[in-house]
Protein backbone atom coordinates (compact mmCIF):
# COMPACT_ATOMS: atom_id res chain seq x y z
CA UNK A 1 0.00 0.00 0.00
CA UNK A 2 2.87 2.70 0.78
CA UNK A 3 4.37 1.86 -2.93
CA UNK A 4 1.11 2.28 -4.38
CA UNK A 5 0.62 6.02 -2.17
CA UNK A 6 3.76 7.40 -3.05
CA UNK A 7 3.07 6.71 -6.72
CA UNK A 8 -0.37 8.73 -6.57
CA UNK A 9 1.72 11.39 -4.10
CA UNK A 10 1.80 15.16 -4.43
CA UNK A 11 4.47 15.95 -7.02
CA UNK A 12 3.97 12.36 -8.94
CA UNK A 13 2.63 13.05 -12.52
CA UNK A 14 0.20 10.42 -11.66
CA UNK A 15 -1.37 12.56 -9.15
CA UNK A 16 -1.63 15.28 -10.96
CA UNK A 17 -3.31 13.59 -13.81
CA UNK A 18 -5.77 12.63 -10.92
CA UNK A 19 -6.22 15.84 -10.12
CA UNK A 20 -7.06 17.43 -13.29
CA UNK A 21 -10.11 14.55 -13.44
CA UNK A 22 -10.96 15.78 -10.10
CA UNK A 23 -10.79 19.16 -11.48
CA UNK A 24 -12.87 18.41 -14.16
CA UNK A 25 -16.24 16.58 -12.26
CA UNK A 26 -15.21 13.27 -13.66
CA UNK A 27 -14.64 10.01 -12.25
CA UNK A 28 -12.40 7.34 -13.28
CA UNK A 29 -10.94 3.45 -12.71
CA UNK A 30 -7.03 3.42 -13.25
CA UNK A 31 -5.38 0.23 -12.77
CA UNK A 32 -1.26 0.44 -12.51
CA UNK A 33 0.18 -2.53 -13.73
CA UNK A 34 -0.04 -4.47 -17.19
CA UNK A 35 0.75 -7.63 -16.65
CA UNK A 36 -0.89 -10.81 -18.09
CA UNK A 37 -3.11 -10.97 -15.06
CA UNK A 38 -4.33 -7.71 -15.87
CA UNK A 39 -4.89 -8.27 -19.37
CA UNK A 40 -6.78 -11.72 -18.29
CA UNK A 41 -9.81 -9.49 -16.89
CA UNK A 42 -9.52 -6.75 -19.42
CA UNK A 43 -12.25 -6.31 -21.80
CA UNK A 44 -12.49 -4.52 -25.03
CA UNK A 45 -11.36 -1.19 -25.13
CA UNK A 46 -7.89 -0.60 -27.35
CA UNK A 47 -4.27 -0.70 -27.48
CA UNK A 48 -3.14 2.83 -26.44
CA UNK A 49 0.90 2.00 -25.37
CA UNK A 50 1.77 5.60 -25.71
CA UNK A 51 3.58 7.58 -22.62
CA UNK A 52 2.18 8.86 -19.70
CA UNK A 53 1.11 12.57 -19.32
CA UNK A 54 -1.54 14.15 -17.05
CA UNK A 55 -3.16 15.61 -19.95
CA UNK A 56 -3.72 12.48 -21.55
CA UNK A 57 -4.53 10.75 -18.52
CA UNK A 58 -7.32 12.98 -17.74
CA UNK A 59 -8.82 13.12 -21.51
CA UNK A 60 -8.75 9.34 -21.54
CA UNK A 61 -11.31 9.87 -18.63
CA UNK A 62 -13.54 10.77 -20.54
CA UNK A 63 -14.54 7.78 -22.32
CA UNK A 64 -16.13 4.74 -19.69
CA UNK A 65 -14.37 1.83 -19.09
CA UNK A 66 -10.79 1.59 -16.88
CA UNK A 67 -7.38 2.63 -18.20
CA UNK A 68 -4.74 0.71 -17.48
CA UNK A 69 -1.17 1.86 -16.88
CA UNK A 70 2.30 0.10 -16.82
CA UNK A 71 3.54 -1.15 -13.38
CA UNK A 72 5.69 1.85 -13.00
CA UNK A 73 2.81 4.50 -14.35
CA UNK A 74 5.25 5.72 -17.10
CA UNK A 75 3.02 4.41 -19.90
CA UNK A 76 -0.51 4.58 -20.75
CA UNK A 77 -0.85 0.54 -22.00
CA UNK A 78 -4.84 0.46 -22.39
CA UNK A 79 -7.92 2.53 -22.15
CA UNK A 80 -11.79 2.57 -22.71
CA UNK A 81 -11.52 -1.43 -21.00
CA UNK A 82 -14.07 -3.06 -18.99
CA UNK A 83 -12.93 -5.24 -16.45
CA UNK A 84 -14.15 -8.01 -15.81
CA UNK A 85 -13.37 -9.58 -12.45
CA UNK A 86 -14.10 -12.83 -10.97
CA UNK A 87 -17.88 -11.97 -9.22
CA UNK A 88 -17.29 -14.67 -6.32
CA UNK A 89 -14.70 -12.43 -4.98
CA UNK A 90 -16.42 -10.47 -1.83
CA UNK A 91 -16.50 -7.63 -1.92
CA UNK A 92 -18.00 -4.60 0.94
CA UNK A 93 -18.41 -1.72 -1.60
CA UNK A 94 -21.86 -0.79 -2.82
CA UNK A 95 -21.19 1.18 -5.92
CA UNK A 96 -20.24 -0.54 -9.44
CA UNK A 97 -16.85 1.27 -9.93
CA UNK A 98 -16.08 0.89 -6.50
CA UNK A 99 -16.66 -3.03 -6.52
CA UNK A 100 -14.86 -3.61 -9.96
CA UNK A 101 -12.03 -1.86 -8.31
CA UNK A 102 -12.01 -4.32 -4.74
CA UNK A 103 -12.47 -7.21 -6.59
CA UNK A 104 -9.68 -6.73 -9.01
CA UNK A 105 -6.70 -5.89 -6.42
CA UNK A 106 -8.05 -8.36 -4.55
CA UNK A 107 -8.07 -11.21 -7.34
CA UNK A 108 -4.47 -10.14 -8.66
CA UNK A 109 -3.00 -7.53 -6.33
CA UNK A 110 -2.23 -4.67 -8.31
CA UNK A 111 -3.01 -1.22 -7.04
CA UNK A 112 -6.59 -0.34 -8.70
CA UNK A 113 -7.58 3.67 -7.90
CA UNK A 114 -10.95 5.18 -8.35
CA UNK A 115 -12.19 8.53 -8.38
CA UNK A 116 -15.32 9.42 -7.80
CA UNK A 117 -17.23 12.30 -9.30
CA UNK A 118 -20.36 12.59 -6.97
CA UNK A 119 -17.97 12.11 -3.30
CA UNK A 120 -14.69 14.23 -5.44
CA UNK A 121 -12.61 11.38 -3.65
CA UNK A 122 -9.61 9.36 -4.45
CA UNK A 123 -9.66 5.77 -3.08
CA UNK A 124 -6.37 3.15 -3.41
CA UNK A 125 -6.88 -0.65 -3.55
CA UNK A 126 -4.00 -2.68 -2.91
CA UNK A 127 -5.28 -6.86 -1.67
CA UNK A 128 -7.74 -6.75 0.68
CA UNK A 129 -6.66 -3.03 2.03
CA UNK A 130 -8.04 0.49 0.92
CA UNK A 131 -7.12 3.77 1.38
CA UNK A 132 -9.25 6.79 1.03
CA UNK A 133 -7.03 9.89 0.08
CA UNK A 134 -7.59 12.74 2.49
CA UNK A 135 -6.97 16.30 1.85
CA UNK A 136 -3.55 17.34 1.87
CA UNK A 137 -3.85 19.90 5.20
CA UNK A 138 -5.65 17.17 7.26
CA UNK A 139 -2.59 14.86 6.53
CA UNK A 140 0.03 17.44 6.95
CA UNK A 141 -1.76 18.12 10.21
CA UNK A 142 -1.69 14.89 11.69
CA UNK A 143 2.13 14.86 10.74
CA UNK A 144 2.83 17.82 12.62
CA UNK A 145 1.10 16.29 15.53
CA UNK A 146 2.39 13.07 15.64
CA UNK A 147 6.55 14.99 15.26
CA UNK A 148 5.60 16.90 17.96
CA UNK A 149 4.69 13.48 20.01
CA UNK A 150 8.12 12.45 18.37
CA UNK A 151 10.16 14.81 19.75
CA UNK A 152 8.60 14.76 23.30
CA UNK A 153 9.98 11.07 23.22
CA UNK A 154 12.97 11.35 21.72
CA UNK A 155 13.56 14.03 24.54
CA UNK A 156 12.54 11.32 26.99
CA UNK A 157 14.89 8.87 25.69
CA UNK A 158 18.04 10.67 25.69
CA UNK A 159 17.35 11.39 29.25
CA UNK A 160 15.80 8.00 30.32
CA UNK A 161 19.69 6.49 27.98
CA UNK A 162 22.17 9.23 29.63
CA UNK A 163 20.79 7.98 33.09
CA UNK A 164 21.24 4.47 32.32
CA UNK A 165 24.98 5.21 30.83
CA UNK A 166 25.41 6.42 34.59
CA UNK A 167 24.13 3.01 35.76
CA UNK A 168 26.29 0.72 33.81
CA UNK A 169 29.32 2.96 34.88
CA UNK A 170 28.27 2.72 38.68
CA UNK A 171 27.34 -1.10 38.00
CA UNK A 172 23.57 -0.43 39.56
CA UNK A 173 21.78 -1.31 36.20
CA UNK A 174 18.20 -2.84 36.64
CA UNK A 175 16.03 -4.78 35.09
CA UNK A 176 13.58 -1.63 35.45
CA UNK A 177 16.57 0.79 34.29
CA UNK A 178 16.63 -1.46 30.97
CA UNK A 179 13.31 -2.33 30.23
CA UNK A 180 12.26 1.34 30.66
CA UNK A 181 14.94 2.50 27.44
CA UNK A 182 13.71 -0.22 25.35
CA UNK A 183 10.20 0.73 26.18
CA UNK A 184 11.36 4.67 24.97
CA UNK A 185 13.35 3.63 22.02
CA UNK A 186 10.15 1.14 20.76
CA UNK A 187 7.91 4.20 21.34
CA UNK A 188 10.01 6.14 19.17
CA UNK A 189 10.61 4.00 16.57
CA UNK A 190 6.94 3.14 15.74
CA UNK A 191 5.62 7.28 16.14
CA UNK A 192 8.38 7.37 13.28
CA UNK A 193 7.17 5.15 11.36
CA UNK A 194 3.68 5.83 11.47
CA UNK A 195 4.89 9.61 10.71
CA UNK A 196 6.66 7.61 7.76
CA UNK A 197 2.91 6.69 6.31
CA UNK A 198 1.78 10.00 6.47
CA UNK A 199 5.17 11.16 4.88
CA UNK A 200 4.85 9.20 1.69
CA UNK A 201 1.21 10.29 1.81
CA UNK A 202 1.96 14.16 1.53
CA UNK A 203 4.75 13.25 -1.10
CA UNK A 204 6.74 16.14 -1.99
CA UNK A 205 4.98 18.40 0.59
CA UNK A 206 5.79 16.35 3.24
CA UNK A 207 9.53 17.00 2.67
CA UNK A 208 10.03 19.69 5.76
CA UNK A 209 8.51 17.49 7.65
CA UNK A 210 11.16 14.82 6.65
CA UNK A 211 14.30 16.91 7.16
CA UNK A 212 12.68 16.99 11.56
CA UNK A 213 12.15 13.37 11.06
CA UNK A 214 15.42 12.26 10.15
CA UNK A 215 17.21 14.90 12.76
CA UNK A 216 15.02 13.29 15.40
CA UNK A 217 16.16 9.30 14.29
CA UNK A 218 19.49 9.70 14.55
CA UNK A 219 21.18 7.59 16.50
CA UNK A 220 18.13 5.54 17.80
CA UNK A 221 18.25 2.39 15.54
CA UNK A 222 22.13 2.34 16.45
CA UNK A 223 21.57 2.63 19.83
CA UNK A 224 18.22 0.26 20.14
CA UNK A 225 20.98 -2.68 18.80
CA UNK A 226 23.65 -1.81 20.97
CA UNK A 227 21.39 -2.22 23.88
CA UNK A 228 19.65 -5.23 23.10
CA UNK A 229 23.18 -6.31 22.40
CA UNK A 230 24.31 -5.31 25.18
CA UNK A 231 21.57 -7.34 27.43
CA UNK A 232 20.02 -10.01 25.62
CA UNK A 233 20.79 -13.48 26.43
CA UNK A 234 22.96 -14.78 23.87
CA UNK A 235 22.67 -18.07 24.79
CA UNK A 236 19.27 -18.85 24.31
CA UNK A 237 19.67 -19.86 20.36
CA UNK A 238 18.03 -16.89 18.86
CA UNK A 239 20.37 -14.63 16.81
CA UNK A 240 20.34 -10.49 16.94
CA UNK A 241 17.92 -9.88 14.41
CA UNK A 242 15.58 -11.95 16.17
CA UNK A 243 16.06 -10.68 19.02
CA UNK A 244 14.97 -7.17 17.53
CA UNK A 245 12.14 -8.93 15.89
CA UNK A 246 10.53 -10.14 18.90
CA UNK A 247 11.02 -6.78 20.33
CA UNK A 248 9.27 -5.22 17.52
CA UNK A 249 6.74 -7.53 17.08
CA UNK A 250 5.37 -6.66 20.22
CA UNK A 251 1.90 -5.15 20.85
CA UNK A 252 1.46 -1.22 22.66
CA UNK A 253 -0.01 -3.13 25.13
CA UNK A 254 2.77 -5.90 25.86
CA UNK A 255 4.94 -2.81 25.48
CA UNK A 256 4.19 -1.36 28.62
CA UNK A 257 4.09 -4.23 30.64
CA UNK A 258 7.75 -5.56 31.21
CA UNK A 259 7.23 -9.05 31.27
CA UNK A 260 7.06 -9.56 27.20
CA UNK A 261 10.42 -7.39 27.18
CA UNK A 262 12.27 -9.16 29.30
CA UNK A 263 11.13 -12.10 27.68
CA UNK A 264 12.00 -10.92 24.06
CA UNK A 265 15.49 -10.46 25.86
CA UNK A 266 15.59 -14.06 26.85
CA UNK A 267 15.66 -13.32 30.40
CA UNK A 268 12.46 -14.80 31.74
CA UNK A 269 13.54 -15.28 35.08
CA UNK A 270 14.04 -11.78 35.77
CA UNK A 271 11.35 -10.43 35.01
CA UNK A 272 9.36 -11.02 38.58
CA UNK A 273 11.54 -8.90 39.85
CA UNK A 274 12.71 -5.45 38.18
CA UNK A 275 14.83 -4.77 40.58
CA UNK A 276 17.47 -7.31 39.82
CA UNK A 277 20.02 -6.45 38.80
CA UNK A 278 22.40 -6.99 35.12
CA UNK A 279 25.39 -6.44 33.60
CA UNK A 280 25.99 -4.60 30.38
CA UNK A 281 28.25 -6.55 28.13
CA UNK A 282 29.70 -2.42 26.92
CA UNK A 283 28.93 -2.43 23.26
CA UNK A 284 27.11 0.60 23.55
CA UNK A 285 29.50 2.87 25.82
CA UNK A 286 32.71 1.82 23.62
CA UNK A 287 30.56 2.95 20.34
CA UNK A 288 31.03 5.95 22.36
CA UNK A 289 34.91 6.26 21.81
CA UNK A 290 35.98 7.39 18.46
CA UNK A 291 37.40 5.78 15.87
CA UNK A 292 36.75 2.63 17.26
CA UNK A 293 35.86 -0.31 14.84
CA UNK A 294 32.91 -2.89 15.37
CA UNK A 295 35.23 -5.86 14.60
CA UNK A 296 37.87 -4.78 17.80
CA UNK A 297 34.22 -3.72 19.82
CA UNK A 298 33.65 -7.32 19.68
CA UNK A 299 37.11 -8.44 20.24
CA UNK A 300 37.43 -6.46 23.34
CA UNK A 301 33.53 -7.31 24.32
CA UNK A 302 34.39 -11.32 23.97
CA UNK A 303 38.04 -11.07 25.90
CA UNK A 304 36.40 -9.07 28.78
CA UNK A 305 32.86 -10.24 28.83
CA UNK A 306 31.59 -6.95 30.88
CA UNK A 307 31.45 -3.26 30.86
CA UNK A 308 32.94 -3.59 34.27
CA UNK A 309 35.99 -5.70 33.54
CA UNK A 310 36.59 -3.31 30.61
CA UNK A 311 36.59 -0.43 32.70
CA UNK A 312 39.08 -2.14 35.26
CA UNK A 313 41.44 -3.60 32.44
CA UNK A 314 44.84 -1.40 31.95
CA UNK A 315 46.25 0.30 28.66
CA UNK A 316 48.39 -3.22 29.00
CA UNK A 317 45.59 -5.61 29.61
CA UNK A 318 43.51 -3.81 26.35
CA UNK A 319 46.76 -4.29 24.25
CA UNK A 320 46.70 -7.96 24.20
CA UNK A 321 43.36 -7.50 22.37
CA UNK A 322 43.58 -8.76 18.87
CA UNK A 323 43.15 -5.19 16.40
CA UNK A 324 43.59 -2.68 19.74
CA UNK A 325 47.43 -2.23 19.85
CA UNK A 326 49.31 -0.09 22.63
CA UNK A 327 47.82 3.50 20.85
CA UNK A 328 44.62 2.44 20.77
CA UNK A 329 44.24 0.95 24.38
CA UNK A 330 45.30 4.09 25.70
CA UNK A 331 42.73 5.76 23.65
CA UNK A 332 40.34 3.14 25.01
CA UNK A 333 41.43 3.87 28.51
CA UNK A 334 41.23 7.40 28.31
CA UNK A 335 37.56 7.76 26.84
CA UNK A 336 35.89 5.40 29.11
CA UNK A 337 37.95 8.10 31.71
CA UNK A 338 35.94 10.75 30.26
CA UNK A 339 32.69 8.98 29.54
CA UNK A 340 32.83 7.87 33.92
CA UNK A 341 33.83 11.86 34.70
CA UNK A 342 30.35 13.24 32.06
CA UNK A 343 28.44 10.78 33.11
CA UNK A 344 28.66 10.83 36.88
CA UNK A 345 29.30 15.19 36.95
CA UNK A 346 25.46 15.20 34.70
CA UNK A 347 23.97 13.27 37.46
CA UNK A 348 24.81 14.65 40.34
CA UNK A 349 25.50 18.47 38.72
Amino acid sequence: MLAALAKVAPGQPLREGIDRILQAGMGGLIVVGDGPDVLNVCSGGFLLDAAFSPQRLSELAKMDGATILATDASRIARANVHLVPNPSVPTSETGTRHRTAERVARSINVPVITISQRMTTISVYVGDQKHELEPNIRVLNRANQALQTLERYRTRLDIDASSLSTLEIEDFVTVRDVVNVIQRAESVERIADELEGYLVELGEEGRLVRLQLVELLGGVETDRRLMVRDYRNDADGRTLEQTLDALSELTTDQLIDASPIVHALGLPGRSSDPDAPLTPRGYRLLSRIPRLPDPVIENIVRRFGSLQKIMRATISDLDEVEGVGSTRAKAIKEGLSRLAETSILDRYA
